[in-house]
């Protein structure tokens, strides 16, 4: 009967999703490219055993990059194709990899679709990353043999209660899942009240992130051009609402901090958006595509860019860390703690639960309760600069000591994957 009533409910629910998405692609046009592929529908495969791995948006594109590298290695026959459901994380794909991988839309979960993109790639392994479970097309690879797994699967208490409230539909999608690698403890013992196996606890692979060079190289460029007397606080991957507390917070400390506000917005159709927050408040404001020196009177950049994330966070004296101050459950803090710089992190840091704690007890982060008190730790870190040092080098330290977590994901994998 559930596998009935998703179908169903699937049916009805088709034509609300597609208004959803011509809506979203009036900012983000890249939500109708390839509408085929959304109903199983793709250009010729290359030739060779695929390898599938799920990215749904750009988080989890990063957190792929360590895999698809230790893939590569293990693997070095087979093609990696890389599904997404964002064109965040379609763009993000393409800047991060290249021609390395194929990248696909994953399909709507009903099952004609589902069947035609598991005919089309017939991927001999599938690695959903994180959170996303798709009951039809978990169905489907395995009626086909075709071993998924869900790997750095992380579970807030918040979205555990929310599978807690369809237990046939959950225990349908586990039932056809190879195996749960969890981050954490916490999180292993959330998926098993769901209805997950014997989930193994393996570590978060983000700590296994490899900071690009030329990375490094632009962010000192950056901070040439942000002015190397300012002190320059980051604010990286903003959501709605953050931005407008932020430079609130800001234009109440007048020009007495001798800062420069670098907000990164996570999503580009919000970059205009942010410089017009700021421009509201009597604050001068220039854009990172600008590309030129940020004269002494402008306190506000807008990061306007993608693929930067590194670049912005190299050039900083200390980083706040975006959706964390609202209800969002924060962005990836460990990506500006393997720059080695202090991290500041709001109240709501749910989705680095653990990360977020443990940075925090080793000296490497601080926690604030708003923008205002954000803003006050942020100045009173980039002015001591001894302080600044030891947070910098204890954000090292702990990255390094939480390492290891793909090749113990790669074993894992193996014991799992025979079809």
């Amino acid at each position: 009967m559930i596998r009935i009533a998703y179908a169903l409910a699937w049916i009805v629910a088709l034509p609300l999703v597609l208004l959803r998405l011509a809506w979203r692609s009036r900012r983000q046009p890249g939500y109708l490219d390839r509408l085929g592929e959304r109903f199983g529908r793709y250009s010729p495969a290359l030739p060779g055993p695929y390898i599938w791995i799920h990215a749904v948006s750009v988080g989890e594109t990063r957190a792929a990059v360590p895999i698809v590298d230790a893939l590569k290695i293990r693997h070095p026959r087979h093609h990696i194709l890389v599904t997404h459901m964002t064109p965040t994380g379609r763009a993000t794909s393409r800047e991060i990899f290249g021609d390395r991988v194929q990248r696909a839309w994953l399909p709507y979960d009903m099952g004609f679709a589902t069947r035609r993109f598991l005919d089309h790639f017939q991927p001999e392994l599938g690695i959903i990353l994180e959170t996303e479970i798709w009951p039809r097309l978990l169905e489907e690879a395995a009626r086909m043999k075709i071993p998924v797994v869900l790997a750095n699967a992380r579970l807030s208490e918040r979205s555990a209660r929310r599978y807690a409230w369809v237990p046939s539909l959950t225990r349908w999608s586990f039932e056809n899942l190879r195996g749960v690698a969890a981050q954490t403890e916490a999180d292993a013992r959330r998926f098993a009240a769901i209805g997950a196996r014997e989930p193994a606890v393996l570590g978060d692979v983000k700590f296994d992130l490899t900071v690009p060079p030329q990375m490094v190289e632009r962010g000192s460029e950056f901070r040439a051009r942000f002015g190397e007397d300012r002190a320059i606080w980051v604010a990286g991957s903003t959501r709605e609402g953050e931005e407008a507390l932020l430079l609130d917070a800001f234009a109440g400390l007048g020009t007495c901090a001798n800062a420069l506000l670098v907000l990164v917005p996570r999503h580009p159709q919000r970059f205009d958006d942010v410089v017009r927050l700021a421009e509201s408040r009597g604050l001068a404001v220039s854009r990172r595509s600008a590309d030129e020196p940020v004269p002494a009177d402008v306190s506000v950049v807008v990061g306007d860019s993608m693929g930067e994330m590194f670049a912005y966070y190299a050039a900083a004296d200390v980083v706040i860390m975006g959706g964390s101050l609202l209800e969002f459950g924060s962005q990836n803090l460990i990506e500006a703690l393997a720059l080695g710089r202090p991290v500041i992190v709001g109240p709501h840091t749910f989705n680095f639960e653990q990360a977020s704690k443990s940075a925090i007890a080793a000296g490497a982060a601080v926690r604030v309760g708003d923008a205002g008190e954000a803003l006050a730790a942020a100045a009173a870190i980039s002015a001591d600069a001894a302080r600044r040092e030891e947070m910098g080098t204890k954000a090292l330290e702990f990255v390094a000591a939480h390492r290891g977590a793909v090749e113990r994901l790669m074993d894992w994998i193996g014991t799992k994957s025979a079809r």
